[in-house]
């Protein structure tokens, strides 16, 4: 993975608050992808670049179970999802569409909108700061679906 900025967010953020629930209507993620973050950061949208990162606290992506919520931040060009814990449907959904989702318990208190980061999803590991912080390493296969573009891609792919 590059180097990336990032934008940090705080505990127990809510799908609601990714996404919120009347642009689920929209009629596509592109559309819907404009309004990431509209109630916490209305310009995230322009600002996010291909490549960057988010970050929040305890229990990112809570509340309902909307796929939407990650597939706008991949639609975005969000690189990772790294947070200190997920919501369990969060974190499947993300990984059922092919965004890196990272546990790393101690990097989210070091760090703040705007700084820099490397993430290796090969060694587990986060930089920010001058700084490596441990993180989830993800097993091959887990890395292979998103590299694949997540569950149903890989899935799809293995039957051809």
């Amino acid at each position: 993975m590059s180097v990336g900025k990032i934008f940090k967010f705080h505990d127990d953020l809510d799908t609601d608050q990714i996404i919120a629930s009347q642009y689920l209507l929209l009629p596509d993620i592109d559309e819907m992808k404009v309004h990431t973050f509209e109630s916490l950061d209305p310009e995230f949208p322009g600002r996010v670049k291909p490549g960057d990162y988010v970050v929040g606290g305890e229990n990112f992506g809570c509340g309902s179970s909307r796929e939407q919520a990650p597939s706008v931040l991949k639609a975005l060009g969000v690189q990772a999802v790294v947070a200190k814990s997920f919501a369990r449907i969060f974190y499947r959904n993300a990984i059922n569409i092919g965004l890196p989702v990272i546990v790393c318990k101690e990097l989210p208190d070091q760090v703040e909108t705007g700084d820099e980061m490397e993430l290796s999803l090969s060694e587990g590991t986060a930089s920010a700061g001058g700084n490596t912080y441990p993180c989830t390493k993800l097993p091959p296969y887990m890395q292979q679906i998103l590299n694949q573009g997540g569950l149903i891609a890989s899935l799809n792919e293995e039957e051809a």
